[in-house]
């Protein structure tokens, strides 16, 4: 999966982050021309003024080889003392949607501002504006920029939980940095994740045709409501095939409201480890339902634990609704606020029970790694969060955070990275990490889980 952001000049992109969402009625539009044909145009009139063109400019020091750094490679040469770090200027486009027109904020995707340096916004009357961050939240790839401007028009958010499979719905974005394009489709699936796209799936998928510059846009349904932000493609020969995922309308409402309060998204956790309910692990636990999140590990003295969860629980719904899949357990916390009580029902023993829990406050060991090998400087590394999708299911140490231009990015690591071995050497904590990064003579051999793949990577 990759993003769908256009950058310039543009290079063909293999899977593109868009979205949508939502839903439309489940027959056609009534509206009719002069000539009494069906048209879409009545709603796409009052729709397309709140989508917007967003492009961005960012300065990205370029990786120097690193006999530039020698001083006998550069007196020998006849090269200056202190080499001159080169920049790179990138451009990139994407869209968005004003959600509020009084205060000028709009929605987008985190991956189209992301190490911006300088945004303007294009509005649909071609006015332009510089728009500053509000908030980012990274792990859902939903972004909130600010702009200044005046008569502004804002989409309306509908209910996604309403949206139905076979629900007609309209895509607008600015692909390719062709302005405002608009493709119909319809809803092809719900609740898609699992894609290692980001670390909170809950997707609608659609065939309505999305490209490279549409991240960010809007799915509308047919009463021209907000029913998703378009976010990403799977293109496997690097064009749209008719599956497209858009971030649910209701998913980025809660998220919005937190990054509009605090600029970030302060999310709790319940101290567990979840894993899906399977047709084997049915049977072997006696539990006679194949859907659900059966709890694989309560942590010590955690929201979990002090609430009474237990290892074998399964939940089966949050605040009464349903609970099928572990990925939608964690998304539903995940939009949680730390100290918000939360209703789990739970089944245990093939008794049902309600427990309340309160979310607590994440306690994240965060190391910054190069406190623990220099070639890892500029990364920050920690115990895989719970969030994560490969929590559960592998262990190892999590690379939360990486500096960009740093050795440790430089070398090829991302965030989001699981390192499962360091020289051979498997690591389940921070200080395993320290203990096999000493023993590298030449280096340090990582094994990284990324996504659905593994690779290795050596830093010298």
């Amino acid at each position: 999966m990759e993003r769908t952001r256009q950058k310039i000049p543009f290079v063909a992109l293999g899977v593109f982050l868009l979205a949508w969402m939502q839903a439309a009625s489940a027959a056609l539009p009534l509206m009719m021309d002069g000539d009494g044909r069906p048209t879409l145009a009545p709603m796409l009139k009052e729709v397309t003024p709140a989508v917007v063109n967003i492009s961005t400019k960012s300065h990205v020091k370029m990786q120097q080889n690193p006999l530039f750094n020698d001083p006998f490679f550069r007196r020998f040469f006849n090269l200056p003392d202190r080499p001159q770090q080169q920049e790179h200027q990138r451009q990139a486009l994407g869209s968005g949607v004003i959600v509020d027109a009084q205060e000028g904020y709009i929605l987008t995707n985190n991956h189209v501002v992301e190490n911006a340096d300088e945004i303007t916004v294009t509005l649909h009357d071609k006015r332009h504006f510089e728009a500053s961050v509000v908030g980012r939240d990274p792990d859902a790839d939903l972004a909130v920029i600010q702009v200044k401007a005046s008569d502004l028009t804002a989409l309306p958010m509908a209910d996604s939980d309403t949206v139905l499979v076979g629900d007609f719905v309209v895509a607008i974005g600015n692909p390719f940095g062709l302005q405002q394009t608009v493709t119909s489709g319809i809803v092809s699936a719900l609740g898609r994740s699992g894609l290692g796209i980001e670390g909170y799936e809950n997707f609608i998928q659609t065939d309505a045709s999305i490209n490279p510059g549409n991240s960010g846009g809007a799915l509308v349904d047919l009463n021209g409501r907000l029913v998703g932000i378009n976010t990403a493609i799977f293109g496997p020969a690097g064009g749209n095939v008719g599956i497209g995922f858009a971030i649910p309308s209701n998913m980025a409402r809660h998220i919005m409201a937190q990054l509009i309060e605090y600029g970030e998204v302060r999310r709790g956790q319940l101290g567990i480890l979840i894993q899906d309910v399977t047709p084997e692990l049915a049977d072997a636990m006696g539990i006679h339902r194949n859907s659900g999140a059966v709890i694989a590990q309560v942590m010590d003295d955690s929201a979990a634990e002090n609430a009474g969860l237990k290892v074998g629980d399964v939940v089966t719904a949050i605040e009464g609704k349903p609970v099928h899949s572990a990925a939608q357990l964690r998304n539903a916390v995940g939009l949680l606020r730390v100290g918000e009580k939360v209703k789990l029902t739970v089944l245990r023993n093939g008794q049902e029970r309600a427990i309340r829990v309160r979310v607590a406050q994440p306690e994240q060991l965060k190391v910054q790694a190069a406190g623990l090998a220099e070639q890892l400087s500029g990364a920050v590394l920690g115990a895989i969060e719970e969030t994560h999708p490969l929590a559960g299911r592998v262990e190892g140490v999590e690379v939360l955070d990486v500096e960009r231009g740093s050795p440790a990015a430089r070398a090829g690591l991302r965030k989001g990275d699981i390192i499962v071995t360091v020289n051979r050497q498997p690591v389940k904590r921070i200080e395993d990490v320290r203990r096999a990064a000493a023993k590298g003579k030449h280096g340090i051999l990582l094994n990284i889980r990324r996504g659905n793949g593994a690779l290795f990577l050596v830093i010298r």
